[in-house]
């Protein structure tokens, strides 16, 4: 019996790592205009432009939780439990992903 290699490197598709991180970027992008346009308070400490940053922010955030998605594609298709499981951390990640890049795009005017 002979070891054989598992560590080969699975190659990126560009076309379909692209579209998740825009999928992403979109999700995000929607939600943090949602919870901004939703938004009477205005400190005027912060500047006339101080929604730029959320919406910048946010929706690297959400393009790197499609990267994170992309990156579990393989595992997903796999099926059966490996599936549910890859769901589950696809969904959980993306979810800390864009709660860390609110976090971070809100800093300093919502949330002092």
């Amino acid at each position: 019996m002979t070891p054989g290699n598992r560590l080969i490197a699975q190659p990126i598709h560009r076309r379909s790592l692209l579209f998740r991180m825009l999928q992403g970027a979109a999700i995000a992008f929607a939600l943090i205009l949602i919870f901004l346009l939703g938004n009477d308070y205005s400190d005027p400490a912060w500047g006339l432009y101080w929604m730029i940053k959320p919406m910048i922010m946010v929706p690297m955030a959400g393009a790197m939780g499609g990267v994170w998605y992309y990156l579990l594609d393989d595992l997903r298709s796999q099926g059966g439990w490996r599936k549910i499981l890859a769901i589950f951390l696809s969904l959980g990640g993306y979810i800390i992903v864009l709660w860390l890049g609110t976090v971070l795009g809100l800093n300093g005017t919502l949330w002092d």
